[in-house]
């Protein structure tokens, strides 16, 4: 696979290259070294992780065809209920998610039912964490508004239980209408986690049962963490952003010289009510540098793969690529020799 989304970069670029105009301000093929690379370990380990999930969405969807005799054998539930939470805390056993029975549930017992059925995906939430450090927690959204998240968190004090989970981008970007192949989607805006855990981006797959979307899986990787590892592994300075100009992460250095604030996590004040995103600081068409908005419009929009300063004291020229499963794009900028 990690062959083909490289096949599928260095194809598309080629042809992007070659229909630049040629002059000295073109860039060169081995220019771009650097960003096909990073763009190709991201893809690669994206895809990873969603060969993983697609494990865990056969067994729930294997539990929902033996449903009736799963139940019929289920014992007592492992789970206590304080109102809408249940009531282990985190670090108590970590066996236990934390289960969330949302106050918009229309049949509460089908919500309870819902939980007892996928208990078994616990265990697989665990391991599937251990085997993956980077990602901070993994979960089961359901449409009868039965939420389990890996590992437990203070559900209690940060999820407003009347929300209605089918609203979120993590769930309804899942659903047929925005996924009518019924894969793995990777969510192309950061927001912040309802469960605590600030600026994140997700994966997420449906649970179908039959042609009915039962529920949505999906995993949880921090800005931060999940990128940093990528972009300093190349000397250069690098900045990611969706095609609406909002900057998913990037090195402190190379925001500072697109004029952009550096990007801090969020600090909780309240519960999270509704999807929250980035707000118009972090986007490149907000910028106050017209040569940046301009640059925006040229890679994001025009789908031109570099973009010449003319003005700027420092900046030459930035490189844009764009991602193959996701609309975003990664920039590098380069400096002006000294």
């Amino acid at each position: 696979m990690m062959k083909f989304l490289n096949y599928f970069l260095i194809t598309n670029f080629l042809f992007l290259l070659s229909a630049c105009q040629i002059n000295g301000n073109s860039p060169e093929e081995k220019d771009f070294d650097k960003l096909i690379g990073l763009i190709t370990k991201i893809e690669g380990h994206m895809y990873d992780l969603s060969q993983e999930l697609k494990v865990i969405v056969a067994h729930n969807e294997m539990l929902l065809e033996k449903k009736d005799s799963i139940l019929a054998i289920a014992g007592p539930s492992k789970y206590n209920f304080e109102g809408s939470f249940s009531s282990n805390k985190p670090g108590e056993d970590s066996t236990l998610s934390s289960i969330i029975l949302l106050n918009s549930s229309k049949d509460l017992e089908k919500s309870k039912e819902f939980i007892t059925l996928t208990n078994s995906l616990d265990s697989l939430f665990a391991k599937y964490l251990a085997n993956n450090p980077e990602v901070v927690q993994i979960f089961s959204n359901s449409a009868v508004q039965a939420s389990r998240i890996y590992p437990a968190f203070d559900a209690k004090n940060i999820v407003d239980p009347s929300i209605d989970i089918t609203t979120f981008n993590f769930y309804y970007e899942a659903d047929f209408a925005h996924n009518p192949r019924k894969g793995t989607v990777w969510l192309p805006d950061a927001y912040v986690d309802p469960a605590g855990k600030g600026w994140i981006f997700s994966l997420v797959h449906p649970v179908y049962d039959g042609q009915e979307l039962v529920a949505v899986l999906g995993i949880d990787l921090p800005i931060k963490e999940a990128f940093d590892a990528f972009l300093d592994s190349e000397e250069g300075y690098f900045v990611l952003v969706n095609q609406k100009g909002d900057i998913i992460g990037g090195t402190n250095e190379a925001l500072k010289l697109l004029g952009m604030p550096v990007l801090h996590n969020h600090v909780y004040r309240e519960s999270i009510q509704e999807n929250n995103f980035r707000d118009p600081d972090f986007n490149l068409f907000q910028s106050k540098n017209a040569e940046v908005r301009k640059m925006a419009k040229v890679i994001l929009e025009d789908k031109k793969i570099h973009f010449n300063f003319e003005q700027d004291s420092q900046m030459k020229r930035v490189l844009g690529l764009s991602f193959s499963n996701v609309d975003w794009f990664l920039l590098e900028i380069q400096l002006l020799p000294k």
